[in-house]
């Protein structure tokens, strides 16, 4: 038998050995490992629950249109100067209250033939404004409408959920039992014993925000009084689960 032969016979057997042992040969002169798949079940489960918003977001704007650039935004100074006395005077810390966006530019009149006539210049400042008391919420958005004026528009009015980490543990706990009851289910049909669970991942957590209602009170006659009413938030968690099925022994 030649060299080349014998060569060729030993590279075969050693190949046949390898596979035996679980391992292959790849194209590239690499090994792959051949690990078994344990059996079991995964699964995804949402769970929620539903929690009375602790906050509301209070989002307006005060604007005014003069005749330059310059007078525009000393008008609008003086109206947010105004705003933020009476957030002061609501009782708003000043951590609470954020600028958000200002801006100036021309306001034009537009005639049927397409010609423009500038009018003036139109400049603004928005707030973002976090109301942590949600029964003073609709007091505060008074007290700045009334020393504000006509120069202002409320933008949103939203209740938030400033405290989430109960909420969103209670979701969680309740999306893992039911994720075990549906892997419970998939094991009595299939007639095996459910082992232990050998992964868990958690997808985003998420917040359903209903739109809030604003209405006056009845009862304050001619001063009526903005009431912001909160209704419910939905916090969810998804989880996904693997569990092991256990041989019974």
């Amino acid at each position: 038998m030649s060299k080349n032969k014998r060569l060729f016979l030993a590279v075969i057997a050693s190949a046949a050995l390898l596979s035996s042992c679980g391992f292959s040969v790849g194209e590239k002169n690499t090994w792959d490992v051949t690990q078994p798949i344990e059996t079991g079940v995964t699964v995804e489960s949402t769970g929620s629950v539903k929690v009375v918003p602790d906050g509301v977001q209070f989002n307006f704007s005060v604007f005014a249109v003069e005749a330059t650039s310059r007078s525009a935004s000393q008008r609008v100074n003086v109206l947010a100067d105004q705003a933020r006395e009476a957030l002061d005077n609501a009782g708003i810390d000043k951590k609470d209250i954020a600028t958000q966006n200002i801006s100036v530019y021309p306001e034009y009149s537009y005639t049927q033939d397409g010609k423009q006539t500038l009018i003036g210049f139109r400049a603004a400042q928005s707030f973002v404004v976090t109301l942590r008391d949600t029964q003073k919420a609709g007091s505060a958005v008074d007290e700045v409408v009334l020393m504000v004026g006509t120069d202002l528009t409320i933008d949103t009015l939203t209740p938030i959920l400033l405290d989430t980490k109960d909420a969103v543990e209670q979701a969680r706990e309740n999306a893992i039992k039911l994720a075990e009851q549906k892997a419970k289910d998939y094991a009595n049909l299939l007639g095996v014993e459910l082992g232990p669970v050998i992964s868990v991942r958690e997808f985003a957590t998420s917040n359903v925000v209903p739109q809030p209602w604003l209405r006056a009170d009845a009862s304050m006659g001619e001063a009526a009084k903005t009431v912001v009413d909160l209704g419910t938030q939905e916090v969810s968690v998804t989880v996904e689960a693997r569990w092991a099925f256990s041989s019974g022994n």
